[in-house]
């Protein structure tokens, strides 16, 4: 959600902080403020609205310190304001606090806090972990464990960067739930919500742990456990550099990343194909401790929230297709809360583009608890959801700095299919022959989705007539039925159009109520043995007034007169074909975007890490 940063170290704090922030836009904010010890005080600035007018603000004065903390805000507790915004403080101004997450009992402690005194000057949550800090520092004028003493009393998640004025030459950092990472600089550390704000600092970072704390000088880091015990951890290289969190001539992050498909795909597939005579025979993932689960397994379970959640659909329709298995895909933001019915023979899949979905992290450390074996699917090394999963397939993606994921998406596309073809195989459910005919097939994808990329004019075209559409509506079958589900969900994302999915089968059932002259329905056609019964649909909505948009492998065929405009895709296997028809529904909300003139890159209300629930 939100994003934090921190810097201790010989350099002016202000612009490091600034230049953090601004590397962690695309989180999703609506104030921003900064925390930077003068010498004497505690200068705190901060303001409603974009990190700009936060810039402007400070233009005209010069803050001197080389100890700060950053942060921007999504409101939770109390509305978007200056008062609202981060960092809080004690009444005193000598304890500067910001925070991301939810703590759930601070009504409680507020209460308890303006007993003894407390005045509140904001709305928020996060005020109340300045004051309990503030109050343990009054008893024992120790700032490490009044810190630590706070976060005992503390209920919910929170990433936490706090200091005082007392204590020039110290960052005290804490999370429970909420990411944070210490990056470890020469002569100079950091914190930060994420790695972006770092790289240009360092590539060295620490990813702390459940209820780690970290207390960084400039010239070292000192970490401790929930009760100030010390713990020895190494630190982790980032091995991508600063351009790939970087738009190099793209006009969006989201572009970029649409157009970095093609590699990234590559990336997480070829290192787990097994090759003879240069062809894949073969799918080894080292990854997991029990390929041979897949065999004698009785369900497959899986469980994800949003983008994620739609990989998830598309996955249970390839492995029941290839490996004759049952799957449960399940809304994680549900799961904990339906008394789900585990069995000790289940795989149990988890999905999660950052590996700190909160709502993922609950349903995985259920299924934990029944003792069930847990696969972790993330993008991000050193995740919570890669450190508590029994096993951990990584998507090489690469950053994906848009909210809007769409890298990260087809990379786990491309793992579940592998997940999906090896357990067929290992469950004997096609011959050899047809597994390494199969496996031909999806090393072909990249460069089929190239091949899109390359030939982009036409949506562009279509969508600057169209863009202005009060209801666009995706339909499709079988695998085409959950790919429209994301296909809706990238558009309203990022252009605000009202869209929606729907399987093609359902649009008498109510939907057809809807269509008129002012709809544009988009059909997703990938299996052949299935074109008549879409084209019949197309035909309804037409007559209906709709105009009618159809991504398909069959450009000359079935559509040619149906529809309004066709863009075709190359030829796959067409349970592959989830990862090729993807990309026209990419761009297609990318430019619906721009025209309707939002920001693709940081949709409202959007964050790109979902850390509370």
């Amino acid at each position: 959600m939100c994003g934090i940063v921190g810097y201790i170290g010989s350099k002016k704090a202000t612009p490091v902080l600034i230049n953090a922030l601004k590397k962690l836009e695309y989180r999703g904010y609506d104030s921003a403020g900064i925390a930077v010890f003068d010498g004497e005080d505690i200068v705190v600035r901060k303001v409603k609205g974009a990190l700009k007018a936060l810039e402007e603000r400070i233009s005209k004065e010069v803050i001197n310190g080389s100890l700060g903390i950053g942060h921007t805000r999504w409101a939770t507790h109390g509305e978007p304001s200056d008062v609202n915004a981060h960092p809080h403080t004690n009444l005193s101004g000598t304890i500067a606090v910001v925070h991301n997450g939810i703590i759930e009992n601070y009504a409680k402690l507020k209460a308890w806090l303006q007993g003894e005194g407390v005045v509140f000057r904001s709305e928020t949550d996060t005020e109340v972990i300045a004051h309990l800090i503030n109050y343990y520092y009054e008893m024992d004028g120790d700032i490490f464990h009044s810190v630590i003493e706070a976060t005992h009393r503390l209920e919910g998640s929170y990433a936490l960067g706090v200091i005082c004025s007392d204590y020039p030459d110290r960052l005290i950092a804490a999370r429970k739930e909420s990411p944070l990472i210490v990056g470890l600089g020469k002569g100079e550390n950091f914190i930060a919500s994420d790695v972006p704000a770092v790289l240009e600092y360092t590539r060295d970072v620490y990813f702390l742990d459940q209820k780690e704390i970290a207390v960084l000088y400039s010239d070292h880091v000192d970490l401790f456990d929930e009760d100030g015990n010390k713990v020895i951890k190494q630190p982790y290289h980032v091995d991508w550099d600063l351009s790939s969190a970087e738009k190099n001539g793209y006009a969006h992050f989201m572009l970029k990343e649409i157009h970095e498909q093609p590699k990234a795909l590559t990336d997480t597939m070829r290192p787990r194909l097994v090759y003879e005579n240069k062809k894949p025979v073969d799918i080894n993932f080292d990854e997991l401790t029990v390929a041979e689960h897949f065999k004698n397994a009785k369900r497959i379970v899986i469980t994800a929230c949003g983008t994620a959640y739609h990989a998830g659909v598309v996955a249970a329709y390839a492995f029941e297709k290839f490996a004759r298995i049952p799957v449960v895909v399940t809304v994680a933001s549900e799961f904990r809360y339906m008394n789900p019915i585990l069995d000790k023979d289940d795989i149990f899949i988890v999905i999660s583009q950052s590996g700190e979905t909160a709502d993922t992290l609950a349903a995985m450390r259920l299924a934990k608890e029944a003792g069930i074996h847990v696969i972790a699917i993330t993008n991000c090394v050193g995740s919570t959801v890669s450190r508590e999963a029994n096993d951990v397939i990584y998507t090489w993606a690469g950053p994906e700095i848009a909210v809007a994921s769409t890298k990260a998406y087809t990379t786990q596309l491309m793992c579940l299919y592998l997940l999906a073809l090896k357990c067929a195989f290992l469950r004997e459910k096609f011959s050899r022959a047809e597994y390494t005919r199969l496996l031909s097939e999806l090393e072909q994808i990249p460069s089929k989705v190239q091949e899109i990329l390359d030939d982009k004019t036409g949506i562009q075209k279509f969508v600057s007539k169209n863009f202005n559409k009060e209801k666009v509506f995706f339909i499709g079958r079988q695998f085409d039925s959950a790919t429209s589900l994301e296909c809706a969900l990238k558009l309203k994302e990022v252009s605000y159009m009202h869209s929606e999915a729907f399987a093609a089968g359902e649009l008498k059932h109510g939907p057809i109520a809807l269509v008129d002259k002012n709809t544009l329905v988009v059909a997703i056609a990938t299996d052949p043995k299935l074109y008549e019964k879409i084209a019949s649909n197309i035909v309804e909505v037409r007559t209906r007034g709709a105009t009618t948009f159809v991504i398909t492998q069959d450009k000359d065929g079935a559509f040619a007169q149906a529809a309004d405009e066709i863009v075709s895709i190359p030829h796959t296997e067409s349970a592959f074909a989830s990862m090729l028809s993807i990309i026209p529904a990419q761009l297609f909300a990318y430019y619906c975007a721009i025209h309707r003139g939002t920001d693709p890159d940081k949709p409202r209300n959007l964050a790109k890490s979902v850390t509370v629930e």
